[in-house]
Parts: C-alpha cells; structure tokens; sequence
C-alpha cells in the first residue's frame, strides 16, 4: 500500500509540470507573417504547418532577410512522441565550385564577385524545407499553407523603413539586374516607406509550388527560368544542381546548464557546439550575483575560445569529421576554463588558430509553440542584406550570397570578420558554416524557444539571451537585453551603445579587452516561453526593430 502511494505521489508531481499550454505563442518579424502561422493553427493545423506559413510570408515581405532564393534551419520538437530534430535546408555549393573560384590572378579574394551577383548564390534550400516539413510534420497540404504568402505577393504590402535601408545601401548592386530593378528601384528610384510591393512573379513561382510541391521550383518552368538567367549574368547553377538539392534531417546538439537542458543546433551550424562550449565553460560560475564587470569579462573569455574552435574545427560534417563529442564535453570546457584568467583578458594571438564588420540585421528568425506543445524555432537567411542583390528574371526569386560564408581562402575573413580553414573551404555540393542557432531551453518548469538574425553574432546573442533567463528575467528581457559580443578575430570586445557604462568600459580595457561601442543596436530577437506548471504562454520581438510581432492565442478563430 505504501509503494502504491508513493508511485501516486510521483505520477501526480510529474503530471503537474505536464500541462499543455494554453494558447499558442509565436514571435517573428513581420505581423503578416504571425498572422499567417495564427492562420494555419485556426485551420486546424500544428506548429509545423505554421513554421511553413511564416518562413514563406517573410520571404515576401522580409526579403532584406531571408526569401526562397536562400535556406536555413528549423529547429523541432515533436510533443506527440518527444522527437527533437533540425531539418537543414541550408544552401549548397553548385557542382562547377571550386576553393579557388574567388581568387584573382594575384590570389587576392574578389568580395565583389563572392557577394554580388549570381555567383555569389548557392543552390537554394527554403522551398525543399517547406515540402520535407508540410510531408513529414505537417498536417495541412502546401496550397494551403503557402496561401498567405501568395496573396502578400500578388496584394502587396507596406513597404517599412528596414527594408528602405537595405535598398538604398544595395542600390548600386541591384541597379545592375533589370529584374532587381524593377522591384526594388521602381522608375528608377528606390522605394520608399508607405509604398505598396506587389511581386506579382514571385506570386506565380510561389503557385506552382502550392499545387506540385517541391518539384514545381526545382525541376520544370521555374528552375529552367532559374538556371538561364543564372547563367545570362555570370553564374555557374545547372538544373542538376537544382534537381540534386536535398534537405537533411540532424541530430541535435544537446547540453545542460544549471540543470536544464538545451537542445540546439548541429553542424553545419556552428551555433549548438559554439553556444555548447561557452556555456559549459560557464557554468561552475555564479554570474547571476556576481560583480557586473567580472561577468562580462568571463563571459567574454568563453566568447572568444569558442569562436576559436569555430574557425579550426567547424564545416559541413558530410565533407570533415567534426570532433563534436570533445568539443561539447563538460572535461573540455574545464581544460578551456582553466586558461581563463578572473582578472586579465588573453589575447586571441595566444590562441593558436588561423578590420570591423557588418552590423548584422540580415537573417530573420521565429519561435512557434502550439496547444498540442510543438516546438519550432527556425532561422532562416540570404546571408548579408538583400543577398547577391539578383533577381532571377520571370521568378521574382531574390538570390542568397551564402557563397561568402565559406571559407574563400584560409585566415581571410568573411562579410562578418569571420575567418576559417580548409574545414570550410568551398567544395561542389557542400554547404557553408553558418552561425544561425535556433535554440531550446527545456526545464522541469518551462521551455524557451528563442533565436535571432545577426550574422556572427547571432551565436553570442541567443547565450545572452539564455543567460537572461537563468537570471530569472521573463521573454520580454531576453529579446531587449543590451548585447555585446567576442568572436576570437578581430581581437575586439564589441557593445550596442548604452550596454556598458564608462566605467565598465575603462575597467574591461584595463582587464586587456579593447572594448568598441557601435552607435545602433543589432540582432532582432523573437522568443516564446511556455510555464509548464500553470499552462501558460507568453511571447515577444525584439524592440530593435520597427516590424516584430509577437501574438499569443487560442487557434480557434
């Protein structure tokens, strides 16, 4: 009897952390694209078939960031049997690429031809994302999740002041293309805020996909559309390239800190090993009560060891042998830890291993949670702002630029300050390092589901972020925290204005950090945190940016 009251006992405390959430929360960076995830669920669908309807809205609407001309990541947890999975739609290299494709006759690195145009593209990921979700998670059928998105193409929207900066920085690139041209430089002139894009191509190439699935972008009319102009400006795609393109399922990275448990992403992102690393060395420390500035320099001293290993060790693990269990063990970190010096910073020249960079509002990111307890965070991309700056004529598809994020030449930086070696080196069909971390913290009394945009510093971003919430901070902290970032070279500790005071900054450079303040803010953080005791789910943007929604509601209508 008295074994049978404890097991009731048990059962009930276990079930009293199990309750399904209230409402479904999602956070992303448009509201037409919240809008269209709420859409699927009321619809009867789950939070997969509204990770399809928000990834193809922003593409729309979002292009400065992602589109169906780039890829990315989606992070999933599946309540109905606990399956935790990355789906990789992330770009691959044309089969005509080569490590030297960059190079001028001098072995100098031509950042024109890597970044703009047609060559700079990778094969594009998003779409097969999109059917290998609607087939293997989803409940509803691609004609009905790509809906909104079709009609936020053939309608229109408000264009918004982000995308007018992005427009007007790319202008010269995108004045080259008559495609490009046409949609972004209308009559000659950039579009401004309050203006109306309709994109009535990308509406067609977005139909065919609703009524043939993956097949109607990477075989028939649109990928024949897709190769020739390609080809026309100097490109290198082929319709093999297209029809070969596959997505891949991976195993998660997953870790504890503080007694909880992160599930994020694998290579090739190096987001999960990175994000694994620093907070492993991390964890022994009580950075919740300790001195401000202490913290700050010890967390940026993981910061900078973990960057390190990204760029020695890190690539497309279908092409190098990551030693991933070494890296994301807890005796490693202790080894990198116990280099760290409480009252010095280390130089990043004493770290064996191989100018400024971009701000980093390009990427986009959304967290869903449903009623049924689904999980997505998903981060998608077409690399810098507006990617290669080329629209494939008679598609309306803006092509990504992902081909800079590999490595062009061993030590030389990328767009972002980030340098590699030969694990990152270009291959035909591989696919570029990247640094996007969709992220789950999971405990026994809740779960946050958080990422952001921000090009290198997307990895640092999410660590801050879940720092904030070991500090016992709700959503809205999480995505408004001032940030500060370390990636090992340049050997520089960057900081939003107004993160650190004076003070702070003159004690962290007289510790060794060569602190710098940018005058903007960067990143663009959507998160979702569901309390397990009470049900109870609350979601919020980033206030960096003019465009974030963040909705929680019941799926009825």
């Amino acid at each position: 009897m008295k074994k049978t009251i404890v097991l009731l006992l048990l059962l009930s405390s276990t079930l009293s952390f199990a309750i399904k959430p209230q409402k479904a929360g999602i956070a992303s960076a448009h509201p037409l694209a919240t809008a269209a995830g709420h859409e699927m669920l009321a619809q009867g669908g789950n939070a997969f078939d509204a990770a399809v309807a928000i990834s193809a809205t922003l593409a729309v609407v979002e292009q400065q960031s992602s589109g169906i001309g780039g890829g990315g990541f989606w992070l999933l947890h599946r309540a109905q049997d606990g399956k935790n999975i990355m789906i990789d739609a992330r770009e691959t290299a044309p089969a005509a690429a080569h490590k030297d494709m960059y190079l001028d006759d001098n072995g100098k690195v031509n950042r024109d031809l890597m970044l703009n145009g047609p060559l700079a593209a990778g094969i594009p990921g998003e779409i097969a994302g999109f059917a290998h979700l609607a087939e293997h998670y989803g409940k509803l059928p691609l004609n009905q999740t790509l809906q909104p998105a079709i009609r936020a193409a053939e309608d229109g929207f408000e264009v918004y002041p982000r995308l007018v900066r992005h427009i007007n920085n790319k202008q010269k690139v995108l004045a080259r293309y008559p495609a490009s041209r046409a949609i972004y430089l209308p009559e000659g002139k950039p579009l401004q805020v309050g203006d109306t894009l309709i994109q009535k191509d990308l509406a067609e190439t977005l139909k065919r996909v609703a009524e043939q699935g993956a097949e109607g972008f990477y075989t028939g009319e649109t990928a024949a559309k897709l190769v020739k102009a390609n080809q026309a400006n100097g490109g290198i795609w082929t319709l093999e390239d297209l029809k070969n393109y596959t997505v891949k399922e991976r195993e998660v990275i997953t870790t504890t800190y503080k007694g909880q448990q992160l599930i994020t992403t694998p290579p090739p992102s190096s987001g999960g090993i990175a994000l694994a690393t620093m907070l492993n060395i991390l964890a022994p420390w009580d950075l919740t009560t300790m001195d401000k500035t202490k913290r700050i320099h010890l967390v940026a001293e993981a910061m900078r060891r973990a960057y390190r290993d990204r760029s020695l060790y890190l690539g497309d693990p279908d092409f190098v042998e990551i030693p991933t269990q070494r890296l994301t063990h807890p005796y490693y970190a202790a080894g990198l830890r116990a280099a760290i010096n409480p009252e010095k910073a280390l130089p990043s020249d004493y770290l064996p291993g191989v100018g400024d960079f971009p701000k980093g509002e390009n990427t986009t990111h959304f967290s869903v949670i449903d009623t049924e307890g689904n999980l997505v965070a998903a981060t998608l991309t077409v690399n810098t702002g507006l990617g290669s700056g080329f629209i494939a004529d008679g598609t309306g598809v803006l092509l990504n630029n992902e081909m800079d994020d590999f490595s062009a030449k061993p030590g030389i930086p990328n767009a972002y300050g980030l340098t590699g070696g030969e694990a990152n080196q270009i291959e035909p069909g591989k696919r570029p390092l990247s640094s996007m971390t969709p992220t789950f913290v999971v405990g026994e009394d809740g779960v946050a589901v958080l990422g952001t945009p921000g090009g290198s510093r997307i990895i640092t971003m999410v660590m801050l972020g879940i720092l904030d919430y070991f500090d016992g901070h709700d959503v809205a902290s999480w995505v408004s925290k001032p940030r500060y970032h370390h990636q090992y070279l340049p050997d520089t500790l960057f900081a939003e204005k107004d993160t650190f005071d004076q003070a702070t900054i003159d004690a962290l450079n007289d510790m060794g950090h060569n602190v710098k303040v940018y005058d903007r803010q960067w990143g663009n953080m959507h998160a979702v945190h569901w309390d397990k005791k009470t049900g109870v789910v609350k979601a919020a943007s980033d206030p960096r940016t003019e465009t974030g929604s963040a909705v929680v509601k019941s799926t009825a209508q």
